[in-house]
Protein backbone atom coordinates (compact mmCIF):
# COMPACT_ATOMS: atom_id res chain seq x y z
CA UNK A 1 0.00 0.00 0.00
CA UNK A 2 1.07 3.56 -0.93
CA UNK A 3 2.59 5.66 2.11
CA UNK A 4 0.52 9.05 2.28
CA UNK A 5 1.88 12.84 3.27
CA UNK A 6 -0.39 15.72 3.50
CA UNK A 7 -2.48 16.88 0.64
CA UNK A 8 -6.16 18.24 0.49
CA UNK A 9 -8.96 17.87 -1.94
CA UNK A 10 -12.19 19.21 -3.04
CA UNK A 11 -14.28 16.34 -3.42
CA UNK A 12 -17.92 16.78 -4.79
CA UNK A 13 -20.40 14.40 -5.16
CA UNK A 14 -21.83 14.65 -8.63
CA UNK A 15 -24.27 11.93 -8.56
CA UNK A 16 -25.56 9.52 -5.51
CA UNK A 17 -27.89 7.69 -7.31
CA UNK A 18 -28.70 4.04 -8.84
CA UNK A 19 -28.85 3.17 -12.47
CA UNK A 20 -32.19 4.41 -13.03
CA UNK A 21 -31.54 7.53 -11.09
CA UNK A 22 -34.37 8.98 -8.78
CA UNK A 23 -36.48 9.73 -9.66
CA UNK A 24 -37.40 6.78 -11.72
CA UNK A 25 -39.20 7.43 -15.14
CA UNK A 26 -43.02 6.72 -14.59
CA UNK A 27 -42.55 5.83 -11.02
CA UNK A 28 -45.19 7.50 -7.99
CA UNK A 29 -43.18 6.82 -5.10
CA UNK A 30 -42.77 9.50 -2.14
CA UNK A 31 -39.45 9.28 -2.65
CA UNK A 32 -39.41 10.21 -6.69
CA UNK A 33 -42.31 13.20 -6.19
CA UNK A 34 -40.44 14.47 -3.09
CA UNK A 35 -39.66 18.42 -3.08
CA UNK A 36 -36.69 17.28 -1.09
CA UNK A 37 -33.75 18.34 -3.44
CA UNK A 38 -31.77 15.97 -1.90
CA UNK A 39 -34.08 13.18 -3.05
CA UNK A 40 -33.05 13.82 -6.70
CA UNK A 41 -29.99 11.60 -7.61
CA UNK A 42 -28.19 11.41 -11.02
CA UNK A 43 -26.00 8.34 -11.59
CA UNK A 44 -22.94 7.95 -9.41
CA UNK A 45 -19.73 9.59 -10.06
CA UNK A 46 -17.34 11.80 -8.08
CA UNK A 47 -14.73 14.71 -8.77
CA UNK A 48 -11.62 15.50 -6.86
CA UNK A 49 -10.05 18.80 -7.34
CA UNK A 50 -6.26 18.54 -5.36
CA UNK A 51 -4.94 22.05 -4.19
CA UNK A 52 -2.27 22.58 -6.97
CA UNK A 53 -2.57 19.64 -8.38
CA UNK A 54 -4.76 18.05 -10.52
CA UNK A 55 -8.88 17.91 -11.01
CA UNK A 56 -9.88 13.76 -11.39
CA UNK A 57 -13.37 12.34 -12.29
CA UNK A 58 -14.65 8.66 -10.94
CA UNK A 59 -16.94 7.48 -13.75
CA UNK A 60 -17.88 9.09 -16.57
CA UNK A 61 -21.67 9.21 -15.45
CA UNK A 62 -24.53 8.77 -18.17
CA UNK A 63 -25.82 12.46 -16.82
CA UNK A 64 -22.05 13.68 -16.49
CA UNK A 65 -23.16 16.86 -19.17
CA UNK A 66 -25.50 18.18 -16.55
CA UNK A 67 -23.73 17.05 -13.37
CA UNK A 68 -20.79 19.19 -15.09
CA UNK A 69 -22.68 22.50 -15.67
CA UNK A 70 -24.55 22.05 -12.56
CA UNK A 71 -21.81 21.70 -10.38
CA UNK A 72 -19.32 23.83 -12.24
CA UNK A 73 -16.44 20.97 -13.34
CA UNK A 74 -14.54 22.70 -15.84
CA UNK A 75 -11.35 20.62 -16.25
CA UNK A 76 -10.48 16.97 -16.40
CA UNK A 77 -7.10 15.70 -16.03
CA UNK A 78 -7.40 12.22 -15.27
CA UNK A 79 -10.15 9.55 -15.50
CA UNK A 80 -11.27 6.39 -13.21
CA UNK A 81 -13.28 4.24 -14.01
CA UNK A 82 -14.67 1.71 -11.39
CA UNK A 83 -16.24 -0.68 -13.80
CA UNK A 84 -18.02 -0.73 -17.45
CA UNK A 85 -21.52 -0.71 -16.27
CA UNK A 86 -23.59 1.68 -18.55
CA UNK A 87 -24.35 3.58 -15.42
CA UNK A 88 -21.07 4.22 -14.84
CA UNK A 89 -19.68 4.70 -18.08
CA UNK A 90 -22.24 5.94 -20.76
CA UNK A 91 -21.09 10.16 -20.09
CA UNK A 92 -17.78 9.21 -22.21
CA UNK A 93 -18.72 11.41 -25.35
CA UNK A 94 -18.47 14.37 -23.08
CA UNK A 95 -15.32 13.81 -22.35
CA UNK A 96 -14.32 15.39 -26.04
CA UNK A 97 -15.57 19.26 -24.06
CA UNK A 98 -12.61 18.52 -21.78
CA UNK A 99 -10.01 17.60 -24.14
CA UNK A 100 -10.84 20.73 -26.26
CA UNK A 101 -10.39 22.42 -22.77
CA UNK A 102 -7.19 20.94 -21.91
CA UNK A 103 -6.29 20.60 -25.54
CA UNK A 104 -4.85 17.30 -25.71
CA UNK A 105 -6.14 13.87 -24.90
CA UNK A 106 -7.08 12.79 -21.11
CA UNK A 107 -5.27 9.60 -19.63
CA UNK A 108 -8.12 7.26 -18.39
CA UNK A 109 -7.34 4.44 -15.95
CA UNK A 110 -9.05 1.32 -15.52
CA UNK A 111 -8.59 -2.66 -14.72
CA UNK A 112 -7.70 -4.36 -18.14
CA UNK A 113 -11.03 -5.88 -18.17
CA UNK A 114 -12.86 -2.64 -17.66
CA UNK A 115 -10.00 -1.12 -19.93
CA UNK A 116 -11.48 -4.63 -22.28
CA UNK A 117 -15.20 -3.27 -22.04
CA UNK A 118 -14.67 0.49 -23.06
CA UNK A 119 -12.89 -0.53 -25.83
CA UNK A 120 -15.85 -2.93 -27.00
CA UNK A 121 -18.12 -0.10 -26.11
CA UNK A 122 -16.78 2.61 -27.74
CA UNK A 123 -14.91 1.35 -30.48
CA UNK A 124 -15.84 4.44 -32.36
CA UNK A 125 -12.86 6.30 -29.43
CA UNK A 126 -10.66 3.80 -29.94
CA UNK A 127 -10.64 2.98 -33.81
CA UNK A 128 -11.76 6.52 -34.92
CA UNK A 129 -14.10 6.22 -37.53
CA UNK A 130 -12.56 7.92 -41.41
CA UNK A 131 -15.49 10.09 -41.77
CA UNK A 132 -14.70 13.64 -40.58
CA UNK A 133 -16.99 15.83 -38.34
CA UNK A 134 -18.50 16.04 -34.78
CA UNK A 135 -15.42 15.02 -32.97
CA UNK A 136 -14.67 11.99 -30.52
CA UNK A 137 -13.29 11.70 -27.07
CA UNK A 138 -9.64 11.65 -27.15
CA UNK A 139 -8.68 8.81 -24.73
CA UNK A 140 -5.11 7.68 -23.32
CA UNK A 141 -5.82 4.02 -21.69
CA UNK A 142 -3.94 3.01 -18.83
CA UNK A 143 -4.19 -0.37 -17.37
CA UNK A 144 -4.32 -0.43 -13.13
CA UNK A 145 -2.33 -3.55 -11.52
CA UNK A 146 -0.92 -2.12 -8.33
CA UNK A 147 -1.04 1.92 -6.82
CA UNK A 148 -0.26 4.54 -9.08
CA UNK A 149 -0.31 8.44 -9.37
CA UNK A 150 -2.32 10.92 -11.10
CA UNK A 151 0.59 14.21 -10.77
CA UNK A 152 0.37 14.61 -7.03
CA UNK A 153 -2.66 12.59 -6.45
CA UNK A 154 -1.38 9.00 -5.55
CA UNK A 155 -4.36 6.43 -5.69
CA UNK A 156 -4.62 3.08 -3.79
CA UNK A 157 -7.07 1.19 -6.13
CA UNK A 158 -9.22 -1.53 -3.78
CA UNK A 159 -10.93 -4.59 -5.11
CA UNK A 160 -14.03 -5.52 -4.32
CA UNK A 161 -17.08 -7.82 -6.07
CA UNK A 162 -19.93 -6.29 -7.51
CA UNK A 163 -21.90 -10.23 -7.27
CA UNK A 164 -19.65 -12.12 -8.95
CA UNK A 165 -18.20 -9.35 -10.75
CA UNK A 166 -14.67 -8.00 -9.63
CA UNK A 167 -14.81 -4.19 -9.80
CA UNK A 168 -12.44 -1.25 -8.05
CA UNK A 169 -12.88 1.25 -5.44
CA UNK A 170 -10.38 4.06 -5.03
CA UNK A 171 -8.17 5.05 -1.73
CA UNK A 172 -6.39 9.11 -1.86
CA UNK A 173 -5.15 9.48 1.32
CA UNK A 174 -7.71 8.94 4.03
CA UNK A 175 -10.59 8.86 1.55
CA UNK A 176 -12.00 6.30 -0.11
CA UNK A 177 -14.64 5.70 -2.86
CA UNK A 178 -16.19 2.48 -2.82
CA UNK A 179 -19.09 2.00 -5.05
CA UNK A 180 -21.46 -0.79 -6.76
CA UNK A 181 -19.52 -3.51 -4.10
CA UNK A 182 -21.84 -6.17 -2.42
CA UNK A 183 -18.75 -7.61 -0.74
CA UNK A 184 -15.17 -6.54 0.74
CA UNK A 185 -12.72 -9.19 -0.17
CA UNK A 186 -10.60 -10.43 2.57
CA UNK A 187 -7.16 -8.64 0.96
CA UNK A 188 -9.19 -5.30 0.57
CA UNK A 189 -9.95 -5.21 4.44
CA UNK A 190 -6.34 -3.89 5.50
CA UNK A 191 -6.05 -1.29 2.07
CA UNK A 192 -9.08 0.07 3.99
CA UNK A 193 -7.44 1.14 7.45
CA UNK A 194 -7.45 4.53 9.26
CA UNK A 195 -9.97 6.17 6.97
CA UNK A 196 -11.18 9.75 7.92
CA UNK A 197 -13.60 9.94 4.88
CA UNK A 198 -15.63 7.03 3.36
CA UNK A 199 -18.45 7.11 0.59
CA UNK A 200 -19.95 3.19 0.16
CA UNK A 201 -22.66 2.06 -1.54
CA UNK A 202 -25.97 1.48 -0.01
CA UNK A 203 -28.88 0.76 -2.28
CA UNK A 204 -31.82 -0.09 0.11
CA UNK A 205 -33.06 -1.39 3.26
CA UNK A 206 -33.92 -4.98 1.61
CA UNK A 207 -31.19 -7.37 0.49
CA UNK A 208 -29.95 -7.21 -3.22
CA UNK A 209 -27.17 -9.67 -4.99
CA UNK A 210 -25.34 -7.64 -6.20
CA UNK A 211 -24.95 -4.35 -3.96
CA UNK A 212 -24.77 -3.55 -0.17
CA UNK A 213 -27.98 -3.11 1.23
CA UNK A 214 -28.46 0.05 4.04
CA UNK A 215 -28.14 -2.43 7.61
CA UNK A 216 -24.96 -4.36 5.52
CA UNK A 217 -23.21 -0.87 4.53
CA UNK A 218 -23.49 0.83 8.27
CA UNK A 219 -22.07 -2.65 9.13
CA UNK A 220 -19.03 -1.99 7.16
CA UNK A 221 -18.75 1.76 8.27
CA UNK A 222 -18.98 0.54 11.73
CA UNK A 223 -16.21 -2.32 11.13
CA UNK A 224 -14.02 0.34 9.74
CA UNK A 225 -14.84 3.01 12.16
CA UNK A 226 -14.10 6.44 9.49
CA UNK A 227 -14.63 9.76 11.59
CA UNK A 228 -17.64 10.31 8.62
CA UNK A 229 -19.34 8.19 6.14
CA UNK A 230 -21.28 9.28 3.43
CA UNK A 231 -23.72 6.34 1.27
CA UNK A 232 -23.95 6.43 -2.01
CA UNK A 233 -25.99 4.38 -5.08
CA UNK A 234 -29.09 4.75 -2.85
CA UNK A 235 -32.25 4.00 -4.96
CA UNK A 236 -35.94 5.30 -4.20
CA UNK A 237 -36.89 3.70 -1.10
CA UNK A 238 -34.75 5.21 1.01
CA UNK A 239 -35.93 9.18 1.35
CA UNK A 240 -32.97 11.28 2.36
CA UNK A 241 -34.27 13.10 5.49
CA UNK A 242 -35.89 10.02 7.34
CA UNK A 243 -33.20 7.59 6.42
CA UNK A 244 -30.64 10.19 8.03
CA UNK A 245 -32.62 10.26 11.20
CA UNK A 246 -32.31 6.47 11.59
CA UNK A 247 -28.61 6.44 11.16
CA UNK A 248 -25.73 6.21 13.64
CA UNK A 249 -23.54 8.92 14.51
CA UNK A 250 -20.94 10.03 11.58
CA UNK A 251 -23.34 8.87 9.11
CA UNK A 252 -25.34 9.81 6.28
CA UNK A 253 -27.21 9.25 3.28
CA UNK A 254 -24.50 11.29 0.25
CA UNK A 255 -26.91 13.75 -1.70
CA UNK A 256 -25.98 15.65 -5.31
CA UNK A 257 -23.63 18.15 -4.95
CA UNK A 258 -22.05 17.48 -1.48
CA UNK A 259 -18.76 18.92 -1.10
CA UNK A 260 -16.33 18.43 1.24
CA UNK A 261 -12.35 18.41 1.94
CA UNK A 262 -10.26 15.64 2.62
CA UNK A 263 -6.98 14.37 2.86
CA UNK A 264 -5.93 12.53 0.18
CA UNK A 265 -1.95 12.13 0.51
Amino acid sequence: MLSFGVLQARVTILGSGTSHGVPMIGCTCDVCHSTDPHDRRLRPSIYLEVDAGPSVLVDTSTDLRQQALTYGVRRVDAILMTHSHADHVLGMDEVRRFNVINQGAIPLFASAATGGELRRIFQYVFEPPTQKGGGIPRIELHDIDGPFAVGTLRVQPVPLLHGSLPILGFRFGAFAYLTDASTIPDEAWPLLEGLDVLILNALRHRPHPTHFSLSEAVAVAERLRPARTFFTHVCHDLPHAATNRSLPAGMALASDGLSFTAEVG
